[in-house]
């Protein structure tokens, strides 16, 4: 069964509960809480990605990032996207209209 490996990274299961109220990004919150919940064996990644309403391979990846990569593996960063081909309007020029 997939589960973190959290003595490989010094980490706990407690400081994974920790972070998951005190991360800065939601998404590294959601995250850091799909293993606490997994790693202590309250459930497995198929039944938590259900219950979040994630897809089953989405859990079972961040799974595979942390026990790569540790933390770094599964913080949230901004990788931005692509460049709108027009640029939004400001709401006081939608209200000049």
């Amino acid at each position: 069964m997939l589960r973190p490996d959290f003595e490989k990274w010094g980490q706990s299961a407690e400081e994974m509960l920790r972070l998951s109220t005190e991360a800065a990004h939601p998404r590294t919150r959601e995250r850091c809480l799909a293993l606490y919940m997994i790693g202590t064996k309250q459930t497995n990644a198929t039944r938590w990605s259900q219950k979040i309403g994630r897809q089953d391979i989405t859990v079972q990846q961040w799974i595979h990032w942390y026990n790569e990569s540790g933390m770094a593996g599964i913080t949230y960063v901004h990788t931005g996207g692509p460049v709108p081909f027009l640029p939004r309007k400001s709401e006081n020029e939608s209200q000049k209209r």
